[in-house]
């Protein structure tokens, strides 16, 4: 799988769990983007994320994730 096509997963679900077609993520993309991510809508969003590429992301992965470049690179390590 590809960057491109891991970012691509990425938007839709980011989509879907904020309900807004609008929304295109990338690199540097943070909670304070996105008008409704607070702390409730990232447990969806991470749920949503381990959902849609079929891992489980570790409590230290998930604080670690700092902007969704970071969540993109755990996913590209582990669909090698």
């Amino acid at each position: 799988m590809t960057r491109e096509e891991i970012f691509e997963g990425l938007n839709e679900v980011f989509r879907d769990v904020f309900d807004d077609e609008d929304i295109t993520v990338g690199e540097t993309t943070t909670a304070a983007d996105i008008e409704d991510w607070d702390s409730l809508e990232h447990i969806n969003l991470v749920v949503a994320v381990e959902r849609h590429f079929g891992m489980k992301f570790s409590m230290g992965e998930v604080t670690g994730m700092k902007d969704v470049g970071a969540m993109a690179d755990i996913i590209e390590e582990r669909v090698k």
